[in-house]
């Protein structure tokens, strides 16, 4: 199971600086680094400055870095064993491409109760891991991963309690093109590695998905 052993990664700059997976710029631009007015304990580490109107900014390098991560990890499964779930709306359309185009499970809008915990539910899944997309909205999915002994990996703003979270993406969990950014970069870069491993390199490895294919229509 992932843990947060690596709280290396907090800092964000020891260490050799690798090439982003976008440039910095687009990152900006997507507002990923945007989060709240609020920052809990948890988050505190990932979070760069805040603006003088008292939103909190988190730092892009940590997350570039963590998705890296969690791609790798994801690889280690079945993708038709990952199950992400997405009750915000906003995420629906990106949960739902990146189930599509990895082979993974969505699971968007209301999540019924039992789904993971319930045999008897004519909803029932049984998945390897669970990808959250903010571990408020989407409270009842990690009850239940929680419950089940799933590793779950979670997106997180900076108000976000990260308990029983076991690896964080800390990222705008609620913003449009954030949430397009966040899953149109985990899925290109854990079919990198799915191709990695089967080829032994990634020299071929194309993604034909753009980013407006996985963001939200308004």
């Amino acid at each position: 199971m992932m843990n947060e052993a690596d709280r290396d990664e907090a800092g964000a700059g020891g260490g050799e600086k690798m090439e982003t997976l976008i440039p910095g710029p687009d990152y900006l631009a997507s507002g990923v680094h945007i989060g709240t007015q609020q920052k809990t304990g948890d988050m505190r580490r990932f979070i760069y400055q805040a603006r003088p109107d008292g939103l909190y900014l988190l730092d892009i390098e940590i997350m570039d870095r963590r998705l890296r991560i969690a791609a790798r990890f994801l690889a280690n499964y079945e993708p038709s064993s990952i199950l992400v779930v997405a009750a915000r709306e906003y995420a629906h359309r990106p949960a739902s491409m990146f189930a599509r185009v990895t082979g993974a499970k969505a699971i968007v809008g209301r999540f019924i109760p039992g789904t993971l915990t319930n045999p008897r539910s004519e909803y029932f899944i049984e998945p390897s891991i669970l990808i959250l997309t903010d571990p408020m909205t989407d409270a009842q999915a990690l009850k239940e991963g929680v419950k089940t002994g799933l590793p779950i990996i979670a997106l997180c703003d900076t108000n976000n309690s990260t308990s029983n979270v076991d690896f964080v993406i800390p990222t705008n969990n609620h913003g449009r093109k954030a949430l397009a950014t966040v899953y149109w970069l985990l899925a290109r870069e854990l079919l990198r590695e799915l191709h990695r491993r089967e080829k032994g390199d990634t020299e071929d490895f194309k993604f034909e998905y753009s980013l407006e294919d996985f963001e939200a229509v308004i």
